[in-house]
């Protein structure tokens, strides 16, 4: 949480350096040049390992929380670097048959994505509602402990993996907007390989996301 908090933080301490760039422009007509854009978000994930995450947390769709920042430009192209974090404690479990049975074992895992896009945002010089799209890759940062188990047993892994998404943001006032979209992530490598996942014969710790942000910056 400590990284999550000074990511934000860097985000926000960027704004200032987003006034005076939004300021620079060639004649008084012209749109503001590039520009950083701070953000918080809030998620809430459908895994793709379902029976995964069914067995252990009883659910699963999941919430994320995190920001970033944003650099902007007048022709509609965007670049965003966000972390979000998850972290939970539900139990072991094992599968059979299709069929979860819980062992009663406390297990935590905490997930926190490192993502980085680049899309383009429609009109987003002139219009007030702003459709966008983007795609990139991020870091997925994966751990798993039980208080019962052996080191051995417990996972600390990250591997890499891709995302899309896309949405629309909606500009409440000059420095400030809100934005929802939806966002797919495939992350193979993670899972699978021991314990539930492995009986489920689930591989990708990615998912469906619906996100949703405030955004301070032009």
């Amino acid at each position: 949480m400590k990284t999550i908090a000074a990511c934000v933080f860097a985000a926000f301490a960027a704004l200032p350096v987003s006034a005076q760039s939004a300021s620079v422009s060639t004649s008084p007509g012209d749109p503001p040049g590039a520009a950083f854009r701070g953000f918080f978000v809030v998620t809430q994930q459908s895994f793709a390992a379902s029976t995964t995450f069914d067995a252990i947390f009883g659910g699963s769709s999941q919430p994320f929380f995190g920001g970033g920042v944003q650099v902007t430009t007048p022709n509609g192209i965007f670049v965003e670097f966000g972390i979000t974090h998850f972290s939970k404690t539900g139990q072991r479990a094992f599968v059979s048959n299709g069929q979860a049975f819980p062992l009663g074992i406390p297990l935590t895992a905490t997930i926190t994505p490192l993502e980085l896009s680049v899309g383009y945002r429609f009109g987003a010089t002139r219009w007030r509602l702003i459709p966008y799209a983007a795609g990139g890759f991020g870091r997925y940062d994966y751990k798993e402990e039980s208080g019962f188990s052996a080191d051995d047993e417990n996972l600390n892994t990250h591997h890499i993996g891709y995302l899309v998404n896309g949405g629309v943001e909606v500009r409440l006032q000059k420095w400030i907007g809100i934005a929802a979209d939806g966002q797919y992530t495939h992350v193979p490598g993670i899972l699978g390989e021991g314990g539930v996942s492995q009986d489920a014969g689930e591989t990708d710790l990615g998912g469906v996301a619906f996100r949703f942000k405030v955004i301070v910056g032009r």
